[in-house]
C-alpha cells in the first residue's frame, strides 16, 4: 500500500481519502522517473493527520525550495515535490469542467512554478524515443493542428451517447478518448501526468469506484500502453494495440487483477503475436476483431510518417471506399475526429484520393509509389 498504507487501511474516512490522493500524486511522478523527498512525505502525513491543509502543504513545499537547503536539491526532486503537492490539491477538488480549456488548466496548475510554459500549448513539433519501441517514437499531432484536434475530439466525446453501454463498454470508450488526446500531446512536457489527472477527474463523473493502486504502483505502465496504442510499424510486424491500455483500465475501474509488467509491452517483433503473455485476458477478448484484417494489403512502400491510425483507416478504405468517417471510426476503434485527421494526412501523402463530391463520392486508395513518382 506504499507510504500511506496505514492510513488507507485503518484511518478515518477522511484520512483514507487523503492518503489515496497522496499515493496517486506521488506515484504519478514515476512516469518521468522522479522521486519525492522526505520533506514532501512528512508534510503529506501532516495533511492526512489534519495538521496542515493542502494549500498549506503546497506553500511549505514551495517555500522550502527558496531556502539554501532546498535550493541544493536536485531538479528532479524539486519537480517531484512541487508537482505532487499540486496534484494532491487538484484531486481533492470535486469540481470539473469537460473542455479543452479545463484540460489545459490542469497542466497549468500541476506545473506552476516548475515549467515556464505551464498551461501553454507547445509551439514546436516533438518526437520521443521510447524504450518499449526500441527507440522509435509515436507520431504526435503537428503543432498547427493541436487546437483544432483537441476541440474536435472533445466535441465528439461530449456528443457521444453512453446511455446504452455497459460499464465495461463505457470504460473501453473512455480509454480510447484518453488515448486520442494523449496522442495529440498538446504540452511540451508533463503531458502524461496532466492527461492522467484529467482522466481521473473525468472518470469520477461516471460514478466509477476508482482503485488508485494502478496509478500508485504502476503509473509508468499507464504511459507505455498509451505508446503501444498509438504506434504501428508494419515493416517490423508491429501493430497498434489497446490490449495493454485495457488491462490498466480493467484494474483501475472494473476490479480486474491483470499483471501489469512493462517488459510485456516491449515490441519483441518475433513474438508480437503472442501477447498478452500472462494474466487475465478479458481486455484482449473485448478487442478481438476490431482491427482484424483491417490493414491487409497496404502498400509496403508507404510513407513511414503515417501513424497507426492512418494505416488502419487506409486498410478500411481499401476494403470499402464508400465508408463515411463515422463508419471508419467504428471499424478502427477511434473517434470520428481522429479519423478525419487521418483522412487529411492520407490525402496529403497521396495514399488516397477522393472520387466525386464530398456527399456522393468515395475514397480510393492509390498505388502510393507510382503516385509519388509521378509528382
Amino acid at each position: 500500500m506504499g507510504e500511506f498504507g496505514y492510513y488507507i487501511r485503518q484511518g478515518e474516512p477522511g484520512q483514507s481519502e487523503l492518503a489515496k490522493i497522496w499515493q496517486t500524486a506521488i506515484g504519478l511522478q514515476d512516469v518521468d522517473g522522479l522521486k519525492p523527498s522526505n520533506h514532501l512525505l512528512e508534510n503529506a502525513r501532516s495533511n492526512i493527520e489534519g495538521k496542515l491543509s493542502l494549500p498549506e502543504v503546497r506553500e511549505r513545499v514551495y517555500a522550502y525550495y527558496q531556502t539554501q537547503e532546498g535550493r541544493s536539491a536536485d531538479n528532479g526532486t524539486i519537480e517531484a515535490d512541487k508537482v505532487a503537492a499540486n496534484i494532491a490539491e487538484v484531486l481533492s477538488e470535486r469540481s470539473f469542467s469537460f473542455t479543452p480549456e479545463a484540460y489545459i488548466g490542469i497542466h497549468r496548475r500541476l506545473f506552476a512554478g516548475v515549467y515556464e510554459f505551464a498551461g501553454h500549448i507547445r509551439d514546436y513539433n516533438i518526437s520521443k524515443s521510447e524504450w518499449v519501441l526500441d527507440g522509435a517514437s509515436v507520431y504526435y499531432t503537428g503543432l498547427d493542428d493541436i487546437k483544432s484536434a483537441l476541440e474536435y475530439d472533445f466535441n465528439q466525446e461530449r456528443a457521444f451517447d453512453y446511455s446504452t453501454l455497459s460499464k465495461e463498454a463505457t470504460a473501453r470508450h473512455i480509454s480510447r478518448f484518453i488515448s486520442d488526446i494523449w496522442q495529440i500531446h498538446p504540452f511540451g512536457e508533463g503531458n502524461t501526468r496532466a492527461t492522467a489527472i484529467f482522466a481521473i477527474k473525468y472518470l469520477r463523473t461516471f460514478g466509477f469506484e476508482l482503485n488508485n493502486e494502478p496509478f500508485t504502483s504502476n503509473s509508468w505502465y499507464f504511459r507505455n500502453p498509451l505508446v503501444r496504442a498509438n504506434y504501428t510499424d508494419l515493416h517490423r510486424g508491429v501493430r497498434a494495440t489497446h490490449i495493454y491500455l485495457d488491462r490498466f483500465f480493467d484494474n483501475y475501474l472494473l476490479g480486474a487483477t491483470h499483471e501489469l509488467k512493462n517488459r510485456h509491452l516491449h515490441i519483441f517483433t518475433e513474438n508480437e503475436g503472442s501477447e498478452p503473455r500472462r494474466g487475465d485476458t478479458r481486455g484482449m477478448a473485448l478487442n478481438e476483431g476490431i482491427n482484424e484484417g483491417i490493414n491487409e494489403g497496404i502498400n509496403e512502400g508507404i510513407n513511414p510518417g503515417l501513424n497507426s491510425t492512418d494505416l488502419a483507416v487506409l486498410g478500411a478504405i481499401k476494403k470499402n471506399g464508400s465508408l463515411t468517417a463515422g463508419e471508419i471510426a467504428a471499424l478502427v476503434g477511434k473517434s470520428t475526429a481522429t479519423v478525419e485527421r487521418s483522412l487529411a494526412r492520407l490525402k496529403g501523402n497521396v495514399a488516397i484520393k477522393r472520387i466525386g463530391s464530398r456527399k456522393t463520392g468515395h475514397w480510393e486508395a492509390t498505388d502510393y509509389n507510382r503516385e509519388r513518382e509521378g509528382e
